[in-house]
């Protein structure tokens, strides 16, 4: 009678052996993204991100990492390729897309940005509110920007008249069309582009935030960076976390939920807080370099800001051409900042 309880039991530990994989569906997700792994994002965002994905599903999703365009493309490819399905979660720069995500460029315009994590909370709650149908193809993690944008040169920039005729790399046509405004040779090109534009005299300098500085090398590069007085810095970039449509659909519901759980306002909170946190080194970076740190005065920022009143003006009109009320979303993303920053 023992040795058949005995069998009986076995027999049915190896039916629930057998049964509990089918039922516990595994997904591996392929990540796809264009900035090397000790960079912000990936290293404070990114991997940490995957960690909890992974954790939270009890192992069931395994998300499989490829930094610096590993799976091939170009980073403005990216979108594109997670809405084909070709990679299963991107993390790019919108403007890099030049026309695909017309309503994120309110965030671009000058003097929008505050903080990064204040910024990237009220973006994705524009973005909740203004772009629920501008990912077609896409399930939205989050979208977040970095934080406040500064000019680093090779010649100081202590006044709006050290812009004129610079050479400056900007990132994407809003931020290049300001740069022109305000006097200066606007160059777009991609971030990783930068190091070797500046070494071969190509551009003299670059606008980007204390973060993007520490993989690029900056502090090495040139040797002045200029800042403008007050919580609002020149500009922001923006960026998207994305997982493609057809994949996230397909998940069991328990795995979306855990997908869901890592989306949204925290999400954009997380990257945007990794953003601010290596601004600080960044900036430390420069002065233990021994670079000049210039930061403008009121005055001095409020003719920067007067010169840059026509970029946000053309804006408008050009989101009213195409049917979009341009000043309510300026309006909106201004006030959602402002909010944020109480």
């Amino acid at each position: 009678m023992l040795k058949k309880l005995l069998s009986a039991g076995l027999v049915a530990a190896g039916m629930l052996a057998v049964a509990a994989p089918a039922g516990a569906q595994d997904v591996t997700l392929k990540l796809h993204q264009l900035l090397p792994l000790k960079a912000a994002i990936p290293d404070k965002f990114i991997n940490p991100w995957i960690e909890r994905v992974q954790t939270q599903s009890g192992g069931r999703i395994k998300v499989e990492h490829y930094p610096s365009m590993q799976l091939g493309g170009k980073p403005p490819e990216l979108a594109q390729q997670v809405t084909d399905g070709a990679v299963d979660i991107i993390w790019t720069v919108m403007g890099y897309t030049p026309g695909r995500f017309p309503r994120a460029e309110a965030f671009e315009l000058p003097f929008m940005v505050a903080t990064a994590e204040e910024t990237s909370v009220a973006f994705q709650k524009y973005a909740d509110k203004h772009m629920q149908n501008d990912f077609p193809g896409m399930q939205v993690l989050a979208v977040h920007t970095h934080g406040p944008g500064l000019i680093h040169s090779k010649a100081p920039v202590s006044s709006l008249e050290d812009l004129k005729g610079m050479k400056l790399r900007g990132p994407t046509r809003v931020i290049t069309g300001m740069l022109e405004q305000l006097g200066a040779v606007a160059i777009g090109m991609p971030v990783p582009a930068v190091p070797e534009a500046v070494s071969k005299g190509v551009i003299d300098g670059a606008v980007i935030p204390w973060e993007v500085t520490l993989p690029l090398k900056m502090a090495e590069l040139v040797g002045n960076h200029t800042g403008f007085e007050g919580d609002r810095g020149l500009y922001t970039a923006t960026f998207l976390f994305a997982m493609n449509k057809a994949r996230y659909d397909a998940l069991p519901d328990d795995l979306k939920k855990v997908i869901d759980d890592n989306s949204g306002v925290e999400a954009a909170r997380l990257a945007g807080r990794a953003m601010d946190e290596v601004d600080k080194i960044g900036m430390a970076k420069a002065q233990q370099a021994g670079n000049t740190i210039i930061t403008l005065d009121a005055a001095e920022t409020a003719r920067w800001k007067e010169a840059a009143t026509p970029v946000v003006d053309g804006w408008i009109a050009e989101m009213d051409g195409k049917g979009m009320d341009g000043a309510g979303m300026v309006m909106d993303a201004r006030d959602l900042v402002a909010a944020e920053t109480k």
